[in-house]
């Protein structure tokens, strides 16, 4: 800065002053604070034991460092010339003064911006090392003219004692105006170092700020407005040309403790001072110091950087394993000034984030060698991050705070030999220096060598290999397939698996590029040859070889079918590909092309079919299908896919609708027929929202549309699906809205699959959504009376906006189940015509009063309008002749005064009724109460078994049965297992010529002609029961299973016939039971083509349902002997005694060989009141959940065994010797019987064959163990929860107690646990929704088996002439409900492999029997005698019904199925499941009724002239002499 002396304008002297701090120069480089201090130009000096940077000569205690600038060393100091020292009082920083005729040059910046210049290349006060003594280059100015490094003095050897230090003289060397300008502190670096306080005390240690920090914490300044500083830089930092801030901006106003005297002199009081106020740069970190007394008297000089203290590297490695214990040798130098000096050594290491200390010895090499070293104490360390390794600074530091110099970088590097090295081999390839070991013991682990412990191994050759995972495991067997290999110890180098993979026993080659060492690789497969699966294998030399838990299939997919095999050349049809083992390789892998064209697979895939979505094509076309599995490819042989012209409309119309939607929307064109899907959808949205509308007019050159086809433009969208009618016509109707915005935009879209055609295009008028009529009832004062017509005139409803949206011809009016003509629709007016008779209401029933009255509806659309009921006038009376009116006066009278004794009477009785009234309305009050008690706790068990019903039924998979054995229980229901597994039961002997027979009877099967007499000639016989009937349907399905073409044609023709014999009685009959061979047919016929829709589709909400149900059951009691439950719907078989219970879960073992019982136990939930068969047969489904029923244990060969403590082991069984006997009843012994706790352990043991019984044993145990008291077997009767009445108890005396007669009622009203019934079906409703909603949904395709049976009926009945939709209605329902899903829904066991009980038998039957009623047409009149189940379900069933119709309506709608589809479809099925069903044993045992009924089939044939000609009676003869050695007239 410059300094003026003024006496008025005259200056009198003028001088330069550099203001400088040594402390601040030990801020800028931390990690060496004495380096930084001595190599400062300012002649900074340092105390070692103080770490203290100081521009004074001597240190309060121990040695200094002296500044290798300092001019302090000359030879002799001038005599008298020692400044006169001043008593200490405040710390000051030293001020140089320049003569005034060296001024400072304008040109010359006088400093650099703190915030744009880095600390080390800052030529100011807080950068002043010479060159190669700093951190930073000094500028050329400062270095090449400022004599201080001109000519430095030559360093003294450090501690030289007795050294001579002269005191400074006025001639001693200056700074020339550049190194003043390149040196000289700006304001923006004072600025940067915090404020000092104002008055510290005289006995303030100037390196309080340094040393008062937390131990271990290096101490670094952070500079305001620096990057890394919290707190802002000074506004005068930043401003233009290094103006410095005014005085009251330094001072904030306040006086300050310093005079402009006492800067300038350095060593003045700032009592003797008082002139104006002038700016201070005092910080409180820095040292403001004045010289003491005996600045010259030095006892030992150390000079320059080399001299000072200082840690230089690490001994020896600088790698260190973690969790060893090791110690860390330092070199360094000059550390021998530590000694003798206050406070401890320690070792300091930087670990993230936190220090960690250890003690530390210091060593060092005597004079003159300055060498020494740092020993670190022996430490484990560790750290956190997950990489193998962390480098760590290290620091010398003693007293805990004073930290000494360091080299820069100074670090060790700690590593993990466990991080990145999971396994062995891993392990072994590690760097060599880390020294990583793979240690064998109780916790194999890769850690360094001195960390494996005494008692483990070092592995000296790895394991082998371990294979965790394979993917895939299919692939297809032409090879190619890459195979992903994961694992363990899988070899250490690539070469050490190339040519040792084995898949299936194939060879896979190794990708090179893709292996990583240990862990995982990727090969490619060989072409195998065949279908072959078995595991993969790995083998590394010399360490054994690896095989996976899991095979891996080499299997080959075909292609069989696929549907639609059209579709629009714009692609967006949904094409399903037929096939098996589809699912083969990589899913990734997986195309479908249709020519070169992708077809993108969808979300869901099957094995035995793939959905993907046609893409767009420029020009129709017939092309291949073809399936890629990788490289391999799968074409379908059969048949291709045609990409047809795109549909095309060309009109629409009407153009307008009310907003409850539901108005048909006639939609016109061609090819209209290839589209899937098609829909409306209708987007609404305010047009102030359109992108288009902006505020005010603009003028705009290029047209903009309001919005693009398909986009959403922030409005809503409404869709509703179409109607396929034919190639050139589509019917859609129009979605409801739930209102309109104001100022409203519609656009009105046809989907067609990818194509979107715009409304706007088609019509010339743009469609508009009108406000909804509203209509008057017919009798506006009192719409709850009848209104009287008067047959002959016409109807007149009154109501507005009728003809806005709708034509009359499209307004549906009604009278009960008559129709009312609509002749005239106004705006305000309907005007219909009604039927000249009153008709009967609507849905009618014969349990209806006679004289209800039908209502008249109006149906708009969505919109169905109820305007009252209609009552038909008769014909006017007659004139009554005066006699008559005279006799009716007569009658009159009495009638009155009949009446008046009659009330008279009533008055009387009345009085005493009222009495009674009172008294049964009391007891009707508590009864009333104690059923409200029993809801509530029925609802309270509800509600806690609702909560954990979900989890428990995502357990294992479904056990679905595979197809041989669905078939079988379909088709042979009643037995335990197929009649077909039996042998022919014929001599060796003749068994070729038997099979020889019995082939050319499959032959003779094969004739229509022969198959329809067969079946008709059996049905004409008294003989032929119907169980009969059944039979031989069964049998011919499996021996016409190979050709279901055929078998479907048989079907065809026999369910035509049958259509002809119940026309002519009556047709509603025709499929209601199983009478004819026809409908056994039909039912095995459905069986077989809706497998697969049962698997898919039906199969998961049927089990969830099966699962709930038993589920339920489970969880209250069930009575062992009369087989009755809490939980149930059907009311027969609940259990209307309150029986208490307590849930108790054992802990289950399988005990069945030698230390088996040490095994896990499974946790059983059971209830305390169930007998031990109940709880074995619990304690059976958990433990072998997952196993098929057939490879489980049969119960009656194990016993429960209690095991408590070690001998402590218990059997317990049904009945013994301490079962309860009262009389001719024995009580079932239950867990509560023989006290058996919660969480006790229970085994299943095999069963003793023969029993003994030992001294200290009290029975002898066995379920069911025969009693040893004297008393008759047959005359005592179990009971298990509830003992039946053996005699009706005889009435007990009335007493006056109420609370007697409360138990009367309580006893004799059982129906109050009905309630019970009502929560089993709250439980349940979910699963019986979501098994009703898969069943009757059109959501996803139809099954085409079930389209195409539906087309048929309906073309036999208009064939036939029948026009009743409800006799069509009634056949579709006897052939799919009645004679498939109802038998699926009674027996789940067709389907999955689940055992079933009489109660789950009988919830069943009511869902059934609910799912039959929603299919029927009849209203059921529901009173206080209609059954229970009816009751349960009276307000669901109107739901369902209206399921099913529209169910039946959609399949009408949809594509009518051609017989060429239905052929593809059954040739597959023939395919795919026609194995070993015993086709052979079938045709024996047709044959057995052949032989039966020989003569008439016989008979039959020759009387038919076409049989004659076929000679279809003399193969019967040939057919017989061959299996029977039948003698005929051959």
């Amino acid at each position: 800065m410059s300094v003026e002396l003024r006496f008025g304008a005259v200056v009198i002297a003028k001088a330069s002053l550099s203001v400088y701090d040594c402390v601040a120069v030990t801020e800028l480089r931390p990690s060496a604070p004495c380096q930084a201090c001595v190599s400062s130009r300012w002649g900074c000096n340092w105390c070692v034991w103080q770490q203290l940077c100081t521009h004074k000569a001597s240190c309060d205690a121990g040695p200094m460092v002296v500044s290798q600038q300092s001019p302090l060393l000359s030879p002799a100091p001038p005599a008298g010339d020692v400044p006169t020292p001043f008593p200490p009082r405040s710390p000051q920083a030293p001020v140089t003064s320049v003569p005034d005729n060296l001024p400072v040059e304008p040109g010359v910046p006088s400093t650099a911006t703190a915030s744009a210049v880095p600390p080390g290349d800052r030529p100011s006060l807080l950068s002043p090392w010479g060159p190669g003594a700093g951190p930073g280059p000094v500028p050329a100015s400062a270095s090449t003219e400022s004599p201080l490094h001109e000519e430095p003095p030559p360093p003294d050897p450090p501690n030289r004692p007795g050294t001579a230090v002269p005191a400074p003289t006025d001639s001693g060397p200056t700074a020339t105006p550049e190194d003043l300008s390149a040196s000289h502190p700006s304001p923006s670096d004072a600025a940067a170092l915090p404020p000092a306080p104002a008055d510290p005390g005289p006995e303030a240690d100037p390196s309080a700020a340094l040393l008062d920090q937390p131990p271990g914490t290096a101490p670094t300044t952070t500079f305001p407005g620096a990057a890394g500083s919290v707190k802002p830089a000074p506004d005068w930092l930043t401003r233009e040309g290094g103006e410095l801030p005014e005085a009251d901006e330094w001072t904030g106003g306040d006086t300050p403790a310093f005079s402009t005297s006492t800067l300038l002199s350095g060593d003045g009081d700032s009592a003797e001072h008082e002139g104006p106020p002038a700016p201070l740069i005092l910080l409180s970190s820095l040292d403001y110091q004045y010289d003491t007394p005996g600045l010259w008297e030095l006892e030992e000089v150390n000079r320059g950087p080399s001299a000072c203290p200082c840690v230089d590297s690490v001994q020896g490695s600088m790698l260190m394993p973690v969790h060893v214990e090791r110690e860390v040798q330092l070199l360094g130098r000059n550390l021998g000034l530590l000694q003798d000096s206050p406070g401890d050594s320690e070792c300091v290491m930087e670990l993230e984030g936190r220090e960690v200390v250890v003690e530390a010895w210091v060593e060092c090499e005597p004079p003159p060698d300055t060498q020494c070293r740092v020993t670190c104490r022996r430490h484990q360390f560790s750290y956190e991050a997950l990489q193998p390794e962390l480098r760590v600074g290290l620091f010398l530091r003693r007293a805990g705070r004073l930290r000494v110099d360091s080299a820069d970088g100074l670090h060790v590097v700690l590593y993990d030999c466990s991080v990145g090295h999971g396994d062995c081999s891993r392990c072994q390839t590690a760097r060599p220096q880390y020294g990583c070991v793979w240690c064998k013991g109780e916790r194999p682990r890769c850690v360094a060598q001195e960390a494996c412990g005494e008692t483990e191994a070092v592995a000296a050759q790895c394991p082998a290999p371990l294979i965790h995972s394979v993917e895939p495991l299919t692939g297809p067997v032409d090879g190619g397939t890459r195979v992903t290999i994961r694992g363990s110890n899988l070899g250490q180098h690539v070469q050490d698996v190339q040519n040792t993979v084995r898949v299936a026993g194939v060879p896979c080659a190794v990708d090179v590029l893709e292996y990583e060492v240990s862990s995982s690789f990727v090969c490619v497969t060989e072409a195998s040859g065949g279908e072959v699966a078995g595991t993969v294998t790995v083998e590394v030399p010399g360490r054994g070889r690896g095989i996976s838990e899991h095979d891996f299939a080499y299997q080959d997919p075909k292609v069989y079918s696929i549907f639609p095999t059209r579709g629009p050349r714009a692609g967006g049809t949904h094409l399903t590909l037929h096939g098996s083992k589809l699912l083969t390789g990589r899913l990734e892998d997986l195309r479908v092309v249709v020519g070169d064209q992708p077809c993108h697979l969808l979300l869901e895939q099957q094995a035995d079919r793939l959905q993907c979505e046609t893409s767009a094509r420029p020009t129709p076309a017939t092309l291949p299908v073809a399936v890629w599995f990788g490289a391999t490819e799968r074409r379908l042989q059969q048949s291709q896919f045609e990409y047809t012209s795109d549909p095309n409309v060309t009109s629409a119309g009407p153009t307008k609708s009310f907003l409850s939607g539901g108005r048909k929307i006639w939609v016109r064109g061609q090819n209209l027929d290839v589209v899937q899907t098609p829909r409306i959808r209708v987007t609404v949205a305010p047009r102030a929202l359109l992108p288009s509308q902006g505020l005010g007019r603009r003028r705009r050159v290029i047209p903009e549309t309001p919005c693009s086809p398909g986009a959403s433009c922030g409005g809503h969208h409404f869709e509703e699906p179409c109607h396929v009618n034919s190639s050139q016509l589509i019917t859609c109707h129009t979605p409801a809205l739930p209102g309109l915005p104001e100022d409203p935009w519609v656009r009105v879209e046809f989907i067609l699959d990818n194509l979107v055609f715009d409304f706007t295009t088609l019509s010339p008028t743009p469609f508009s959504y009108e406000a909804d009529p509203t209509l008057q009832p017919l009798s506006p004062e009192d719409p709850t009376m009848p209104f009287r017509h008067k047959p002959g005139s016409v109807l007149s409803v009154e109501g507005e906006n009728l003809d806005l949206a709708m034509s009359k011809e499209e307004v549906v009016a009604m009278i009960g189940d008559g129709p009312c003509v609509v002749k005239t629709l106004t705006r305000h007016h309907l005007y219909c015509e009604p039927p000249m008779e009153q008709p009967l209401p609507r849905h009618h029933a014969l349990r209806e009063t006679p004289d209800a009255l039908p209502e008249f509806t109006v149906q708009m659309g969505n919109l169905r309008f109820s305007l009252g009921h209609v009552q038909y006038d008769g014909e006017s009376p007659v004139a009554f002749p005066l006699a008559a009116q005279v006799g009716l006066g007569v009658g009159t009278s009495l009638l009155a005064l009949g009446v008046i004794i009659i009330v008279f009477i009533y008055r009387r009785k009345s009085k005493q009724a009222l009495r009674d009234y009172k008294k049964v309305q009391i007891q009707l009050e508590n009864l009333e109460s104690s059923v409200r008690d029993r809801c509530k706790k029925e609802f309270t068990d509800l509600m806690t078994e609702m909560t954990d019903l979900t989890s428990d039924l995502l357990g294992s998979g479904i056990p679905f049965l595979d197809y041989k054995v669905y078939a079988e229980r379909v088709f042979f229901p009643g037995h335990q297992e197929s009649p077909l597994h039996r042998d022919l039961g014929v001599p060796e002997s003749r068994r070729p010529t038997v099979e020889q027979g019995l082939g050319q009877l499959s032959n003779l099967l094969n004739s229509k002609l022969f198959l329809t007499k067969f079946i008709h000639t059996l049905e004409s016989q008294r003989t032929f029961s119907a169980r009969d009937r059944a039979y031989v349907a069964s049998l011919l399905t499996v021996a016409l299973h190979g050709k279901l073409e055929y078998f479907t044609d048989i079907l065809r023709t026999l369910l035509s016939d049958l259509v002809a014999q119940y026309v002519a009685k009556n047709p509603k009959l025709m499929l209601r039971r199983t009478e004819t061979v026809v409908e056994k047919l039909l039912t095995n016929w459905m069986s077989i083509c809706l497998y697969t829709f049962v698997r898919d589709s039906v199969g998961e909400p049927l089990y969830m349902l099966f699962r709930g149900i038993k589920h339920q059951v489970d969880k209250g009691p069930v009575d062992s002997v009369t087989g009755k439950a809490k939980y149930t719907l059907n009311d027969n078989r609940l259990l209307r005694e309150d029986v208490e219970y307590r849930p108790l879960t054992l802990n289950a073992l399988l005990a069945v060989g030698p230390g088996a019982g040490e095994a896990q136990g499974v946790p059983v939930k059971v209830l305390d009141c169930d007998t031990i068969s109940q709880a074995k047969e619990k304690m059976l489904d958990q433990l072998y959940k997952g196993v098929p029923l057939a490879q489980r244990p049969d119960p009656r060969t194990l016993d429960v065994e209690w095991r408590s403590g070690v001998a402590g082991h218990l059997i317990l069984s049904d009945e013994d010797v301490t079962s309860e006997v009262q009389g001719l009843w024995r009580r079932l012994n239950t867990l509560q019987h023989y006290k058996v706790p919660d969480g006790a352990t229970v085994a299943l043991v095999p069963c003793l064959t023969k029993h003994v019984l030992r001294e200290n044993q009290d029975y002898v145990p066995g379920e069911r163990t025969p009693m040893l008291e004297d008393v008759d077997e047959g005359g005592i009767r179990p009971w298990h929860l509830v003992k039946p009445s053996e005699e009706p108890e005889p009435p007990r005396p009335r007493r006056g107690s109420l609370r007697g007669g409360e138990r009367e009622r309580a006893k004799a009203i059982p129906e109050i646990y009905l309630t019970r019934l009502l929560s089993m079906k709250g439980t349940l409703q979910k699963f019986v929704d979501d098994l009703f909603q898969v069943i009757l949904s059109t959501s996803r395709p139809v099954p085409l088996a079930i389209k195409y049976f539906f087309d048929l009926l309906d073309e036999q009945a208009q064939q036939h002439g029948i026009s009743d939709q409800d006799t069509v209605h009634i056949w579709k329902t006897n052939s799919l409900p009645l004679r498939f899903w109802i038998n699926i829904i009674k027996n789940p066991q067709f389907v999955f492999d689940v055992q079933t009980s009489d109660n789950m038998d009988a919830v069943l039957l009511v869902i059934a029997q609910t799912f039959m009623d929603a299919c029927t047409l009849a209203d059921h009149k529901l009173g206080r005698d209609s059954p229970i189940n009816k009751l349960l379900y009276a307000r669901d069933i109107p739901r369902y019904k209206r399921m099913v119709e529209r169910y039946y309506a959609d399949i009408r709608q949809t594509v009518p199925a051609s017989d060429q589809e239905m052929n593809s479809i059954l040739a597959e099925l023939s395919r795919n499941y026609s194995g070993d069903l015993g086709a052979r044993v079938a045709l024996h045992e047709l044959y057995k009724y052949i032989n039966k009924y020989y003569d008439q089939i016989i008979t039959a044939l020759e009387e038919d002239g076409t049989a004659q000609k076929m000679q279809l009676g003399y193969r019967l003869q040939q057919i017989a002499a061959a299996v029977e050695n039948k003698v005929t007239d051959l």
